[in-house]
Order: structure tokens, then sequence, then C-alpha cells
């Protein structure tokens, strides 16, 4: 494993996430879950090309065991592996939110899973417009850089939902473009992230880098 990006606030490392015996107090991730997932080749917001390949480790059932040790757990997809999760909170994600409709990018919701509490249900309201990812009750506009980038908005509901304290490390062992590394410095936490794929870790290295310059992450341009 070779870290690509580090300050005192958070470190990208690209490898396998399996590989790595580091501390943190809190895993947030959406991980590959073997549902096969074939991203569609449209354009970007600018109108060039985007080609996205599946996925890596998406050919494959997800095992959430290695991660479900740490005192907090956020992972999303959970509807696929349900089966091997211990009793906690489900967190949904409703994405039929648009001032002209019901109209989303995709499933209708998704649905996660925290090891905060003993059964029940969240559920977050939050617009996703396919190539934007967009909360409409704050005003952002996120451009979407990852075929399954999930808004900055909706890991910072999750983190508070799993009880995850200020000031925490949190790790995403499978951080795709970054976005829950950017949730974990919007709300004053620390951040490790972990990519094997090297096409994310390049985007998720602009990502943090233009977060540091600007103080805060601009949700209207694309970093690349």
């Amino acid at each position: 494993m070779n870290i690509a990006f580090q300050n005192e606030n958070v470190t990208l490392w690209h490898g396998d996430c399996l590989e790595w015996s580091g501390k943190a107090d809190a895993v947030v991730s959406d991980p590959p879950y073997g549902m096969g997932y074939k991203p569609q080749n449209w354009k970007k917001w600018d109108g060039s090309p985007q080609d996205w390949t599946p996925l890596a480790g998406d050919d494959k059932p997800f095992d959430p065991s290695p991660w479900l040790c740490f005192p907090s757990v956020v992972l999303w997809g959970a509807s696929y592996y349900l089966n091997r999760l211990p009793i906690g909170t489900v967190l949904v994600w409703d994405k039929r939110c648009h001032e002209n409709g019901d109209k989303m990018f995709g499933a209708s919701i998704e649905i996660g899973w925290t090891s905060a509490g003993k059964g029940g249900a969240e559920i977050k309201r939050l617009l996703h417009g396919g190539v934007v990812n967009a909360d409409s009750s704050k005003g952002n506009n996120e451009t979407r850089l990852h075929p399954t980038q999930k808004p900055i908005g909706l890991m910072v509901w999750c983190m508070e939902k799993a009880k995850v304290p200020d000031g925490a490390t949190v790790l995403d062992p499978f951080c795709g473009s970054g976005t829950t590394l950017i949730a974990a410095l919007e709300t004053g936490r620390k951040a490790i992230g972990i990519e094997i794929d090297e096409r994310w870790i390049d985007v998720a290295v602009k990502r943090l880098e233009r977060w540091h310059a600007q103080g805060r992450f601009d949700f209207t341009k694309d970093p690349s």
C-alpha cells in the first residue's frame, strides 16, 4: 500500500484495504457488494466523455465481517448482505425529492446499515439527479465523478445517525472518489481513505487538494 495524499487531518491510501492494519474510531463506507453494476458511459457535466468501466470487487458478494469490529460502523448497500449483519439500525436514502416530481437517478431508495441502535430505521430525503448529486434543502449541487458516488450531505447524515463522535477518525476502506473523506473534514473529523483503483485515487486527491485550498469543498465545480 502507498500513501497518495496526507496531512494532519486526512490520509489517502492506494491499495487493498484488507492489507491495512491501522486504527480508526469509525468505518463509514459504500463498498462494492456484488451487484455487478455496469456504469453507463454518459457524458460529464462539461460535455466530455466519462468512461466508467466496472468497479473493482463488484463481481463477488461483499463480506462485512472485517469491518464490524470498529466502535461505530456505517455500510451502504446493506440490502445485499443483511443476513450477514448483526442487529443495528437500517438507514434509508430516499432519492425521490424533486421540485418537478419524483424524478431521480436509478433506484428510488438505497439501504444502509449502522451498528448504532438495536433495530428501527432512519430515513434521509435527498435528491440524486444522475450527473449531479443535489441537496435541494441546502442549495448545494455536487458534480458526480464516480458511478456510485453518494452526496456529501448523505454521508454527513449517516455519521450523525451512527453517533460518530466529534473529532473522531473515520475510515472509508472503499473510498472511491473520496466523498466520505470530504464529509468527515466538513464536520471537523479526521479521515482515512483506502482505494484500490488508481482512477479514483486521482479524483480523490484532486478533491482533497481543492477542499484544503478553499477551506471548504465547492460542490458546484468539477475538480478535474
